[in-house]
Order: structure tokens, then sequence, then C-alpha cells
């Protein structure tokens, strides 16, 4: 890695960096904040192997997809660095992904195109949010509980997803789910490549993940008949997705909860991160981030710029705390991720070989890292304890992220009123509630 980091500082002024960057008011320098960028690269580089796999199953053009993928982690993270100078970089969202192409377009019949609709206005939402000052209202209002049951609904949604792309999981008429032929090539190699990921993860091995990833792809060739197409190309055409959105579709009754949806998940899951990454690289006065509003700006523009591009929400990934352990204090650090994204859209041909076996590992081990704020929940009180465990529950036995917010939203503002409670409910919990019940009863699901 210091070879990559001398080469791209190279034609770089140092002066300008540290004026730009405030580099050394931020106790860093050049160096590290490459070193840093390269890390962070390649702790989240599976995305681009992973993310036009899952797309690609909803019926977008796999491609497209990974160019898409590639310049909207680019341009995110260069935002990031620039306009709000923080060490975090991003990508298209893990959960999100899944959501869109399993829940909204192959659950929900919804074409790809009017999905895509759903996604820019949810980051139009989220810009007014941001701009109005609005993020605080919305995520006070909403209980610690709640919003740790929609991570951990996502983590279970995830897993199932990746248990049944590694063939471990099959349907079943008699019981729904049961296991699948453990013997077949495509499962053994799944586990090989779980197994791996933990123990590179548990090692502090940089891009465990991504390892994971290429070592089930080359085994592959050998005991699951894949073929290769070459490492390097000219990068595919992005026409087949770009500017495809259908914003009139997106915005129909029978997908408004898509976009409730997508915009809260979007807003937590940004918030989230962000603060949790600034916490560790030390950027938070006291508790909070000088930049927050910039940041959630950099986010929503990137959902915005995602969904043109032709790819589902774009967010800000924890993946970064590994370029913040690395030294990482400002945006040099999200530039240099940015670059090195834009390389990849050079690799087209090795990401078309990898195979859904070969992803799995690495969503079900996502999946699992999803599961720890479980926690969190105040398991003593049941008025928010049920709630949360309803939608964690609800939304992998629903296939669905949107069953499981409305059903959770719903019995959590109920509960609070039949126990006496009512006050503790926020506005913003009632309206939601209220937008769900009236979805369910007068709309279905």
């Amino acid at each position: 890695m210091d070879t990559t980091a001398t080469a791209i500082t190279t034609n770089m002024d140092p002066r300008m960096l540290d004026s730009f960057f405030k580099l050394r008011q931020s106790g860093t320098d050049t160096r590290t904040e490459i070193l840093a960028g390269v890390t962070t690269f390649l702790t989240m580089a599976y995305i681009i192997f992973v993310n036009p796999t899952i797309l690609g199953d909803a019926g977008m053009p796999k491609d497209a997809v990974f160019v898409a993928t590639c310049l909207v982690a680019a341009l995110g993270s260069l935002v990031m660095g620039l306009y709000a100078n923080y060490p975090i970089a991003m990508a298209p969202g893990m959960g999100l992904n899944a959501y869109f192409a399993y829940a909204v377009v192959l659950g929900m019949k919804v074409p790809w195109q009017a999905a895509l609709g759903a996604v820019f206005v949810s980051g139009c939402l989220f810009i007014l949010v941001s701009v109005f000052g609005l993020r605080a209202m919305i995520v006070n209002g909403i209980s610690r509980s709640l919003r740790v049951a929609i991570t951990v609904g996502l983590g279970m949604f995830l897993a199932l997803i990746a248990l049944k792309s590694a063939g471990i999981v099959v349907a079943s008429p008699a019981t729904l789910v049961q296991a699948g032929d453990l013997h077949k090539p495509e499962a053994i190699m799944a586990v090989v490549g779980f197994l791996l990921i933990v123990t590179l993860d548990r090692l502090k091995v940089r891009g465990a993940i991504l390892i994971g990833i290429v070592v089930v792809t080359i085994l592959s060739f050998f005991f699951g008949g894949n073929t290769f197409h070459g490492l390097v190309s000219a990068p595919p055409s992005i026409a087949p997705t770009f500017g495809q959105l259908d914003i009139k579709g997106a915005l129909g009754a029978g997908i408004l909860n898509v976009v409730l949806v997508f915009f809260l998940v979007e807003l937590f899951d940004a918030t989230g991160t962000l603060m949790g990454v600034a916490s560790r690289a030390g950027l938070l006065v006291e508790g909070k981030m000088e930049r927050l509003n910039k940041a959630l700006l950099a986010d929503s523009a990137a959902i915005v710029a995602g969904s043109v591009l032709g790819t589902s929400s774009t967010t800000a990934y924890i993946e970064s705390a590994s370029g913040v352990q690395a030294g990482g204090r400002t945006g040099l650090t999200a530039l240099t991720v940015a670059v090195l994204f834009l390389a990849c859209l050079f690799i087209a041909p090795l990401a078309g070989v990898v195979p859904a076996y070969a992803t799995a590992p690495a969503l079900l081990f996502v999946a699992c890292l999803m599961l720890r704020d479980l926690g969190d929940i105040e398991w003593n009180d049941t008025t928010e304890a049920v709630p949360a465990a309803i939608t964690a529950l609800v939304i992998p036995f629903t296939y669905s992220i949107a069953e499981g917010i409305a059903f959770g939203f719903i019995t959590y503002a109920l509960l609070k009123l039949t126990t006496g409670r009512a006050r503790e409910v926020k506005p913003v919990i009632w309206v939601i509630a209220a937008l769900f019940a009236f979805k369910i009863v007068y709309i279905g699901s």
C-alpha cells in the first residue's frame, strides 16, 4: 500500500492538500490519509461484486449496474471528502439493495425503473430533511428500540437471502423453508467462504470480505464449472440503466410505502454510520458532528445521483471505520476511495464471473454483524420490546422490510395507547403509524 500512496501523491502539492483538508489541524498527513483510504477501499470493495449480483436478480443489466456502482461510490465519496471533509466512504447500501431487488421488484412485482424512481423520491425527501434541519426531529422521535429493530430485521432479511443464494436454505411446500442439499459444491464453497471471512476478520486482515469473495470465485473455476472471461477491459455501457428511473410510477399509491421505507432506513443508517465513524475518529465536539448536515447532504445527493445512474440507495459505509483505525481523519481519505472506485471501472470482466454463492458468504457475514445491536433493546419494557421483536421478525418472515416496519410502528403506537403511555409517543410515530395503517386497511399489502 505504500507504493499506492506514493503513486497517488506524486502529482499533488502537499501544501495545497494540507490547506484544503486541514491535515495538520486534524493531526494527520497526506501519506497517512491515503493509506487510510486504501484500507477503507479494501474493506468495502466487495460491493462492486455483490451489488450487480443482487440487482441483476431483479432483472437489471449487470454490466450497467457494475458501472453505476463504481461511479456512484466514487461520486458519493468525492462529495463527502471535498464538501464535508470527513474520512467516510460511500457506496450502494447493503440491505436496501436486497429490499430493492427481492421485496420491491420480485416480491411486489414493481418494475425496476419504478423502484429506481422510489429511490430518487426518497433521496429528495432526505435532501429536504437535511436542508430544513428536520433530521433530529425524526430520528429523535422514533424510539431506540424501533431503530435497532429495523437494523436487526434487515440483517435477518439479508441472512435469508444469503442462505438461499448459497443453496443452504430452499423452499418447501410443507414447511415453507428447509435445508438444501449440503453436498452440492456451491453450498460447500459458500460455507468455506463464510468461515474464511470470519476468520480473517477476527485476525484483523484488511479486506477480509473481499478476500473471501475472491477465494470462492477461484474455487468456482475448479468445482463449479465457472469460466474466465478476462481481467481488464473498457468499462461497459451504462446506457441500459442511466436515466431509466420512473418517477411517475414511484408516486403511485401502491408503492408510496416503499418510498417511506427507503427514506426511513436511509435516514437511520446514514445518521448512525456517520456518528459512529466520527466518534471513532475523535471528530465529535461535545457529542455532535460539526458538519453533520453537510455529510447528510452529501449522502442524500449520492442517493439521487445513484437512482439516475441506475442503482439502489447509496449510503455512508461503516467500513470507513477501518480507514479511521488506520489514521484517516479528513476528506482526503474519502477522496482516495473515490479514485480507487473509478479505477475499478476497468475490471468489469472480473466482476462478471463472480457467482451468487461467492457473494453469499459476504451477505451472511454482514447480516451477522447487523444483529449485534439486539442487546440495546429495552427487553424489560414490553411496550418497547414487543414492537421491536415484531419488526425484526416480520421483515424476514414476510420477505418485506416495509411490512416489518409497518407492523412495528402500528404495534408500538397501539401498545403505548392501551397502556396509558400515549404521551411517550412522539408525533412523527403517530403520523408514520397512521400512514401504514391506512395503507394496510384501504390499499392492502
